[in-house]
């Protein structure tokens, strides 16, 4: 089956039918027993295909699911390469391109999509638009704003995809709008998508080890664009202005920008302490809209402000009016992990963002902060910290380092900030946590913030950024009970 038997041609733009999926009764492999790659499965066997899931893991977790999967007649093989009767390709969105079964399919001109381009491609007549948004960080916070903006508005909205809910298991249900969080590897392996609004909200150094540049990084992040009726960019962002500046003259397209100061017209940004829409206003050269204040963002830091920003544009883009805007920001709670203040001890505060798995949200992080005893390391994934380093140097009080990579770090401070005292913690040991905060709380004075921004992935320590971060609480919260009783 070639790409030609699951595609319908003609119009592609916002509202127009979504390519067919693969004709019944032909079998689809599904590439990995993940999140996304269990929900294909189970949509495609329910719609009457026949599911062959590849799996190269095993252990429990994946027995486990196949077990479920086989439940549903699907049938699981572990390893191996792409069986021969396969016609379509759905993959995990983790799997590399260079992975054997992966290339296998290029090579013998078997088409290889995602589960999003899958759920696009399966949206029945009528389907709920898309909201969707990317970018290195922010996403997860920015579509949970704008999902509780449409629902302030009285949309029937759900928040898909990336942020947990694969879009696939989404796109049957009778919702209003869907508010779809995508990242760069899932955008990687979609080719249709034509949303009714996008936006990408920053790029930065990034996943480099699976994309093998930041022009390829950029370049799929910039894929969102490519059929939205409404592209919204961060004018404050030079890589996220340039993957939009293709659409500024393009007929049928509206471009959207939005900032951290004045916006000009056609813009969002911020007057004062005032957000204010100039783009979806009767006269945006000479009226603007306040949509809400600096104080209804919360957590409130430069950065979340931009998210907030970016969330508004995608919900006036589908008609939200103002009021609505500031009663969704009211609404919206933080996710964990996210610019979290764990405790004070001491007149230190300790701040847990362990979500900030970059250097791009690591230094939006550290700016939100005047004098910082930083907790970094983890697994830097191909980034350079340098940047990050030089820009943050005069904020640093000391920095605590664990993690695989946290000689990188170290070099870039004894680089850009050799006057600030590193300790290195070694180990993975369910005792590291407690050894780093023991440290910070070392070099600490009073009126710093002690700040979980790892500026790396946590796996090479911990299951995920929030157990890395339940561990960072768990151990301030040992150190408050210490002082509470002079131990």
């Amino acid at each position: 089956m070639d790409a030609e038997d699951v595609t319908r041609h003609g119009d592609t733009g916002p509202g127009a039918p979504a390519p067919e999926g693969p004709a019944r009764k032909d079998t689809v492999c599904v590439a990995g027993l993940g999140v996304s790659g269990a929900a294909a499965a189970r949509v495609l066997a329910r719609d009457g295909h026949r599911v062959v899931v590849v799996e190269t893991g095993d252990g429990p977790r994946q027995r486990a699911a196949a077990a479920e999967l086989q439940a549903e007649g699907v049938e699981v093989r572990f390893g191996g390469g792409l069986p021969p009767e396969a016609g379509l390709v759905v993959t995990s969105p983790g799997w590399r391109p260079d992975t054997p079964l992966l290339t296998e399919a290029a090579g013998r001109g078997v088409e290889v999509i995602g589960e999003v381009e899958l759920a696009w491609r399966r949206r029945p007549a009528g389907a709920a638009p898309w909201l969707a948004l990317t970018g290195t960080n922010g996403k997860t916070t920015a579509v949970r704003m704008l999902t509780a903006m449409l629902t302030a508005a009285g949309y029937d909205a759900a928040a898909v995809g990336n942020v947990g809910t694969p879009v696939v298991e989404a796109v049957a249900d009778k919702h209003d709008v869907l508010a779809v969080e995508l990242s760069s590897f899932q955008l990687h392996w979609s080719a249709t998508l034509a949303p009714h609004a996008a936006a990408v909200l920053n790029v930065a150094d990034d996943h480099i080890d699976w994309h093998g540049s930041l022009e390829e990084y950029a370049r799929v992040k910039g894929r969102v664009f490519e059929r939205a009726g409404v592209v919204v960019y961060n004018a404050g962002d030079e890589i996220s202005t340039r993957l939009a500046a293709p659409y500024l003259e393009r007929s049928g397209v509206r471009a959207v920008g939005f900032t951290l100061g004045v916006p000009g017209p056609g813009m969002l940004g911020v007057v004062e302490d005032l957000l204010v829409d100039r783009a979806f206003t009767g006269d945006p050269a000479t009226q603007a809209e306040e949509l809400a204040t600096l104080a209804d963002v919360r957590p409130f830091a430069p950065h979340n402000v931009a998210n907030a920003l970016a969330a508004a544009a995608l919900a006036r883009a589908y008609g939200v009016p103002p009021d609505a805007v500031r009663r969704g920001l009211a609404e919206y709670v933080p996710d964990p992990h996210r610019i979290a203040l764990v405790a004070r001890v001491g007149e230190v505060d300790y701040v847990d963002d362990s979500k900030a798995t970059n250097p791009h949200a690591a230094a939006a992080s550290l700016a939100s902060y005047l004098s910082v005893v930083w907790v970094a390391g983890g697994l830097l994934k191909g980034a350079d910290v340098d940047d990050l380093v030089r820009g943050a140097a005069g904020r640093l009080r000391g920095a605590v380092l664990i993690g695989a990579d946290r000689e990188r770090i170290r070099q870039a401070l004894a680089r850009h900030a050799a006057d600030v005292p590193v300790v290195e913690v070694p180990g993975q040991d369910t005792g590291v946590m407690d050894r780093v905060v023991a440290e910070a709380a070392r070099l600490a004075a009073p009126g710093d913030t002690v700040l979980l921004a790892p500026a790396g992935a946590s796996m090479d320590m911990f299951v995920n950024y929030g157990a890395r971060g339940d561990a960072f609480a768990a151990a301030v919260g040992r150190l408050a009970a210490g002082a509470a009783t002079g131990a």
